[in-house]
Parts: C-alpha cells; sequence; structure tokens
C-alpha cells in the first residue's frame, strides 16, 4: 500500500473528518501537524506547494482539502 500522510493542524474541521475516514477505512497514516513542526510546514509549502490543511499525500498524489473523490480514487476505493 502507498503511503499515506496528512498535513494537518488544529482547529480544522475537514482535517477532522479527513481523519475520521482514514481511520473509519482501516488505513494507516503519518499526520504532520504545521502549526506545531515547523519542518512539515516548510515541506507542504514548498515540496507540495500548498497553503492549506488538510493536504493527502498518497504515493505520488496530493490532494488539498477533504475531497472524498480524490481520495477514494487515489486509496483504489472507487
Amino acid at each position: 500500500m502507498k503511503e499515506i500522510v496528512l498535513y494537518t493542524q488544529p482547529d480544522c474541521p475537514p482535517c477532522e473528518i479527513t481523519k475520521m475516514f482514514l481511520n473509519e477505512n482501516g488505513y494507516t497514516y503519518t499526520i504532520k501537524d504545521i502549526k506545531k513542526d515547523a519542518a512539515a510546514h516548510k515541506e507542504l509549502t514548498k515540496q507540495f506547494s500548498s497553503f492549506s490543511t488538510p493536504t493527502v499525500v498518497i504515493g505520488d498524489t496530493v490532494i488539498r482539502g477533504f475531497d472524498l473523490e480524490k481520495l477514494r480514487t487515489a486509496l483504489g476505493k472507487e
């Protein structure tokens, strides 16, 4: 299975919905809190050109915001 990384921050309702989806479907993922981890924030903005949370990286796929259809496609759950 592809590695899943979730970039998140406190007080982010779409981040919580994304976590809920991943948890309910049994996915293992890494959480990177961009408010607590300066390196994660830099990684998010420089490597993935993203300035919002949630941003989910699944293999080579980058999904900005909570997008159920894109998540399912990237995870092979169409």
